[in-house]
């Protein structure tokens, strides 16, 4: 399995050679969030099956707060969307 980014500034994409076959990865942040509110998803529906199950209350308030959790990383995919360092080329002057 080899991989090659095309990721100018135009152009965000990954693709991936699985074999003969090539899995096209486009807008890769969104693909991310994306990816995270599906995982959001499935922790809270998971996290409310089992509080019909008083055994299962303690794992259902962990799925909760990993949820939660993953609410947060929303924003901070968004703004690396926006945001990037970038290296400057060194100058004469550094020492």
């Amino acid at each position: 399995m080899s991989s090659q980014s095309n990721t100018t500034p135009q152009n965000t994409n990954i693709t991936l050679q699985l074999g003969h076959d090539e899995l096209l990865i486009r807008n890769r942040y969104e693909t991310i969030s994306i990816i995270n509110d599906f995982m959001i998803g499935i922790l809270f529906l998971v996290g409310s099956f089992f509080f019909f199950y008083p055994s299962m209350e303690t794992a259902g308030v962990w799925l909760f707060v990993i949820g939660s959790a993953e609410l947060l990383i929303r924003p901070i995919i968004r703004l690396a969307h926006h945001i990037h360092l970038k290296r400057l080329p060194g100058s004469s002057w550094d020492m």
